[in-house]
């Protein structure tokens, strides 16, 4: 397992949060996701050969949040 951290920007309230980490939980190959409203991220475990940053990213759009690439 690899844990992978990404910003998240947009989330305003714990429904977000659970937004987010449902979005993440369904992607196969994830094991684990922590995602802090007040850190605006989520740190995800999960089997870098199943999944991918690009498609972590896109279930976090696709849950409404904006991924930013970090820097």
């Amino acid at each position: 397992m690899e844990r992978i951290v990404i910003r998240i920007a947009g989330m305003s309230c714990q429904g977000c949060v659970k937004g987010v980490t449902t979005a993440l939980m369904a992607l196969p190959g994830v094991a684990q996701v922590d995602v802090s409203l007040e850190a605006g991220q989520a740190s995800v475990a999960c089997d870098p050969g199943r999944v991918s940053v690009d498609q972590l990213r896109n279930a976090i759009e696709a849950a409404g949040f904006d991924a930013p690439v970090s820097p």
